[in-house]
């Protein structure tokens, strides 16, 4: 197991303070939450999948709930029970993995096509 990092728990005030950067991202119940709103149950899984990856390359475990179209994200330092930097640390990794749209970016990769129904 990796060597412990900082696990100095941020004051309610100093989370409210980092989340305005993240304005996705609320504090509620001693986690740093997320929700996502998906197009289908694939694209749920899809994020899941990718969430859980960084998190377990990460060695750092987040509450994950999820239906048909949505998925929620709890983050919270286990550990240290409360928020430390290791979660925004985490949070910002998962926002630019999950917010990446290849075709945006006008490279060679086009980003998914829209289902068919």
């Amino acid at each position: 197991m990796p060597g412990r990092a900082d696990e100095t728990v941020y004051t309610p005030d100093e989370i409210a303070e980092r989340l305005e950067d993240m304005p996705d991202w609320r504090f509620e119940n001693g986690h740093i939450v997320r929700n996502w709103k998906t197009r289908n149950w694939p694209d749920t899984l899809m994020l899941i999948n990718a969430i859980g990856y960084l998190a377990e390359i990460a060695w750092h475990h987040p509450e994950i709930s999820a239906s048909y179209g949505a998925l929620k994200v709890r983050l919270m330092t286990h550990s240290a029970h409360g928020i430390t930097a290791k979660d925004f640390e985490l949070a910002a990794k998962i926002e630019a993995v999950a917010g990446w749209n290849p075709a945006a970016e006008g490279g060679a990769l086009e980003g998914r096509p829209k289902p068919k129904r």
